[in-house]
């Protein structure tokens, strides 16, 4: 058995378009795996830009950016208890059920944040729709898996992972396109109950996973799903290929000698080759979050305006190319990780990253460098009309950046003629935003206006280029091939908690860190960050690629492993001096 994802072919896909519409069953099949990616991905996408509403219609929001943080990661949170409390529903009630319930949540949880009176109920939505979402993401892909046809099962649960990217773009379309309709976050928000509800129904038409179905000795209705599958001439060996599958499931988890969660935690960490591979397992998925790529997914509207665009529509509209190079670089990877394999391909996109982290913070630290100054006279023509900073002394030079770091919350009108002149410094209420762009300025609440702006726009698609080939999927990659098969449920589940944790963390503190030590020391911190986890997974990390599961275990399992060393069946081939961090071909 060959380890790694199966990667779709061409001749795949073809065959997967042409059975869907030849066949109704596997056309609501596809339908139904697309829209659960695309509500992952949604999700994700969504709230960036929502966030700039929200903030704009409570004011608690606009001065809190702990509360931001809240209501983004939120749903991160309620992912952790969903993924978790999925993966037990899934053995327990089925495939079918599970994914039920997760639209569901998430439809409930699209509704509460359409018509939130208070950010505290639009956190209650944003928990019920991280619920459906890790419920979701741990079972969609297993239903499709188990219940699609062979031949094009690669292509089915590669779309899926797709459609998540392409969730995220689509996010950002439906933000731009709602951003002049009264209600504007409701509206984005709320929409995602709609393909959620699109789901439900679909799901209440299709079968149960016949694989689970099996195991649970229903073994006539998993042969009738099978029939519906499969030509009448292929359904027995399907059946029969299905049965030696599962008995052999049985033996494995019959091998490990514990049915508790602790005791199969201690029995894997027993092993030598399980520790080995746990700890590469978790090291690339916790280095996937603290590159801080979801800072620019669940942030990337506010980078922009802190990179000096006042606009939220402009904010948007920008925001939408980092989407699309997200989505074009995880189809990128599909041609290029059995070519170049994981290791090689992630230490690349480290490197990117690294460089490009590097440029942003260079970028901001310019930028605040070259804040204009707040002007004594520009803030008393707008005096009669709003409310100036209360910690503004004109006596004392202030720029642009003093301002919006007040401690009572301020933001900066910019220069009728050029927003790069002497400015005004207000308070930051709905009256100061009114007034200054009632007299034909901009008004700035997160970034200053200046001349960087474009850079800061080319290092964030540059560091989006370099994240989503390498760091943004192969760790996924990496996961799937590098556990012992007995233990590989328990481990991918530690390594997809870490990962899910690690965004959480990320998450709950970007606005902060920028708030407490700038945006320029922030892309620093996570410039740094990157630079550790290259390090460390040039350490610990091996190469997977071509090798079966079992040569994968006899590497894990050498006396004299080395993660740089390239194994080949059971047998290491020591690296070029010049190619000791693995960036040469094998």
């Amino acid at each position: 058995m060959e380890g790694g994802v199966t990667v779709a072919d061409k001749a795949e896909f073809k065959e997967c378009l042409r059975l869907s519409w030849t066949q109704p069953y596997i056309l609501q099949l596809v339908l139904s795996a697309g829209i659960g990616g695309l509500l992952f991905g949604y999700d994700t996408g969504v709230i960036s830009g929502a966030l700039l509403y929200i903030r704009d219609d409570f004011a608690a929001v606009e001065k809190s950016t702990v509360l931001r943080e809240t209501i983004v990661s939120m749903a991160v949170a309620g992912a952790i208890v969903g993924a978790a409390f999925g993966g037990w529903m899934n053995d327990k009630f089925g495939r079918r059920p599970s994914i039920i319930i997760a639209d569901a949540l998430f439809f409930a949880g699209a509704v509460i944040m359409a018509f939130s009176p208070t950010p505290n109920i639009i956190i209650v939505g944003r928990v019920f729709v991280g619920l459906g979402v890790g419920m979701a993401s741990m079972t969609a892909p297993l239903y499709i898996s188990e219940a699609s046809p062979a031949r094009i099962r690669g292509a089915l649960v590669s779309t899926n992972g797709l459609l998540i990217t392409g969730g995220q773009f689509l996010a950002y379309l439906i933000n731009l396109a709602f951003t002049k309709v009264p209600g504007t976050w409701r509206w984005m928000l709320g929409i995602a109950g709609v393909p959620a509800l699109v789901q439900f129904v679909l799901m209440l038409m299709l079968p149960e996973s016949p694989r689970w179905l099996y195991r649970k000795g229903r073994k006539e209705e998993a042969a009738a799903i099978l029939q519906k599958i499969y030509p009448a001439n292929e359904v027995e060996q399907e059946i029969d290929a299905m049965r030696r599958s599962v008995e052999e499931e049985v033996l494995l988890e019959g091998s490990i000698g514990e049915h508790g969660l602790i005791g199969k935690l201690r029995k894997a960490l027993g092993s030598k080759v399980v520790r080995r591979g746990l700890l590469a397992g978790v090291i690339v998925q916790v280095a996937q979050q603290f590159v801080g790529i979801n800072t620019v997914m669940y942030y990337s509207p506010t980078i922009v305006q802190l990179a000096g665009y006042a606009s939220n529509n402009t904010a948007m509209a920008l925001s939408l190319i980092t989407s699309g190079l997200n989505a074009i670089g995880s189809i990128v990877s599909m041609f290029f990780v059995d070519r170049a394999g994981r290791r090689r391909l992630m230490l690349i996109s480290l490197v990117g990253i690294v460089v490009w982290l590097a440029v942003l913070g260079g970028t901001f630290l310019g930028a605040a460098h070259h804040a204009p100054p707040v002007s004594d006279v520009e803030t008393r023509l707008l005096a009669n009309q709003t409310q100036t900073c209360p910690e503004f002394n004109p006596n004392v030079r202030w720029s642009c950046m003093n301002c919006l770091k007040a401690a009572s919350t301020c933001g900066f009108c910019a220069h009728q003629g050029d927003k790069l002149l002497p400015g005004a410094c207000l308070a930051l209420n709905d009256e100061s935003r009114h007034a200054c762009r009632a007299d034909h300025r901009e008004f700035y609440t997160e970034g200053c206006p200046n001349n960087f702006g474009w850079l800061a726009l080319i290092g964030l698609g540059a560091y989006i280029v370099s994240y989503s080939p390498g760091m943004g999927t192969v760790p996924w990659i990496v996961n799937s091939e590098i556990y012992p098969l007995r233990f590989r449920g328990i481990c991918g589940g530690i390594a997809a908690v870490a990962n899910w944790v690690s965004n959480l963390i990320v998450t709950q503190t970007f606005l902060s860190l920028t708030k407490a030590l700038g945006t320029s020391a922030t892309f620093f911190l996570f410039c740094c960050v990157s630079f550790l986890a290259l390090i460390i997974v040039f350490l610990t990390v091996p190469e997977t690629k071509g090798l079966q599961f079992e040569e994968v275990e006899r590497m894990l399992e050498r006396n004299d492993y080395k993660p740089w060393k390239r194994y080949h069946g059971g047998s290491s081939i020591e690296p070029a001096k010049n190619s000791e961090i693995g960036l040469t071909t094998p």
